[in-house]
């Protein structure tokens, strides 16, 4: 390992010993003073985002901000993890949550800001300190993350960012100093990763790919969901992992729906990103766009039948494309990470719901309808970490986030994401 990725985590080591002892309400208020550098210089760290990865400008700008909101909401959350005093025949009877240390987080270049801040706020706040390594090309973003902690008064040490790449992930996971892993990526990165730390008995928290259903049945505001649809699929380009991906239609609301549908469908056209009316930018890469292209001819060789055509138009740029596909197809095993959407077409509840659950992720599912017994229906039956109504899927800082099967495990915002990186520690005495 070189000098200077370990002496930056023999650092965070020497910040944890410390760190972890300073009181919560001073941690929450050194998160707020961050949360304002942030709403403060949304704009300037908006462009740096927006050069390093093609986001819409305003996109760009509405990540940060959006952090911004998050780390307020921890810099003012209830403290879940004070002592609690249990019932029992003991004298002392408690349970303790003791922060682990050093957390390695594994970050992607879709929101480069997000991602990050997602993960290192509640496990800071809970005592860790954190160290990052981001995608390649979002350095820019995580030396801009890590000044932000500095000038908001952190200790050094309890944020660092790594220029590191793929390969030294191993090494560094397997440092003695390192003492938990949340990554949010591929299926593949968190399957290695995941692997890693278990070999080394290290926790993880995995966020993975999705490839989530937005269900239209026939008492839906179908004006509504056409419009929201369009976003769900296209906003960051389609490179999200909660992102509608498979359309599924009720059948007798197909000739009605569909026209609506791909009418806001073309509204997004590829523009400058760094223009604030932009609502398309390219994407992130030309190799991200060439798996995209590869992925749309499998698709339709296996049957899929044009909607709208993929029709690319620079190295990175798409017009974005729309496919009818039918069960078989398997292109609807895999997550289609770019602006790609899938219709599919359900006789009734039941087909709908069993195409949506025949995928291997559980992320977060869409459900438009009027009908409460039918909400209920979808709410009980989807297999998925979140499940909306009559909304497209959007994370919020007060809710748990995190998928069921393919899609990961572990919980990320709310107030139980405080108790990630923690060891509930069993105190007794006579």
């Amino acid at each position: 390992m070189e000098s200077l990725i370990e002496s930056k985590l023999l650092k965070a080591d020497k910040a944890f010993q410390e760190w972890k002892n300073v009181p919560f309400e001073k941690k929450q208020k050194l998160i707020a003073r961050a949360a304002e550098i942030l709403k403060t210089k949304s704009e300037f760290f908006g462009e740096i985002i927006t050069t390093e990865m093609n986001k819409p400008i305003s996109q760009a700008i509405a990540e940060v901000e959006k952090c911004a909101l998050m780390m307020n909401y921890y810099a003012e959350a209830e403290n879940i993890l004070l002592p609690e005093k249990i019932e029992s025949e003991y004298g002392i009877s408690e349970i303790h949550y003791v922060p682990k240390g050093v957390i390695l987080g594994v970050m992607p270049w879709n929101f480069p800001f997000w991602q990050v801040l997602r993960f290192a706020i509640p496990a800071i706040l809970a005592g860790n300190t954190v160290v990052l390594k981001h995608a390649s090309i979002c350095f820019g973003s995580g030396n801009a993350i890590e000044e932000v902690f500095i000038e908001a008064g952190f200790p050094k040490g309890v944020f660092q960012n790594l220029e590191v790449g793929h390969r030294d992930v191993k090494e560094i996971l397997e440092h003695t100093v390192i003492k938990g892993v949340s990554l949010t990526g591929s299926e593949e990165a968190g399957a290695e990763v995941a692997s890693i730390a278990g070999k080394n008995i290290k926790k993880s928290l995995l966020e993975l790919g999705g490839s989530d259903a937005f269900i239209v049945l026939n008492d839906a505001d179908l004006d509504e969901a056409a419009k929201v649809g369009a976003l769900a699929r296209l906003q960051n380009c389609g490179q999200t992992c909660v992102a509608a991906k498979r359309f599924i239609i009720q059948k007798d609301i197909e000739s009605d729906f569909l026209p609506k549908f791909v009418e806001e469908y073309k509204k997004y056209v590829p523009a400058d990103p760094k223009l604030k009316e932009t609502k398309l930018g390219g994407m992130a890469k030309s190799d991200l766009a060439d798996d995209l292209e590869k992925q749309y001819q499998k698709a339709l060789a296996h049957g899929a039948v044009v909607i709208l055509p993929l029709e690319r138009i620079s190295d990175n740029e798409f017009n974005p494309g729309l496919i009818r596909v039918e069960e078989e197809n398997p292109i609807l095993q895999e997550e289609l990470f770019g602006p790609l959407g899938m219709v599919m077409i359900a006789e009734n509840d039941d087909k709908a719901l069993e195409i949506a659950n025949n995928v291997p992720f559980g992320l977060a599912n869409s459900v438009w309808t009027t009908n409460k017994e039918r909400q209920q229906f979808y709410i009980n039956g989807l297999e998925s970490g979140t499940v909306n109504i009559n909304r497209m899927t959007s994370s919020d800082p007060r809710f748990p986030f995190g998928g069921t099967k393919s899609s990961g495990y572990g919980t990320e915002l709310s107030l139980l994401a405080l108790r990630e990186f923690v060891t509930a520690k069993t105190i007794l005495a006579k």
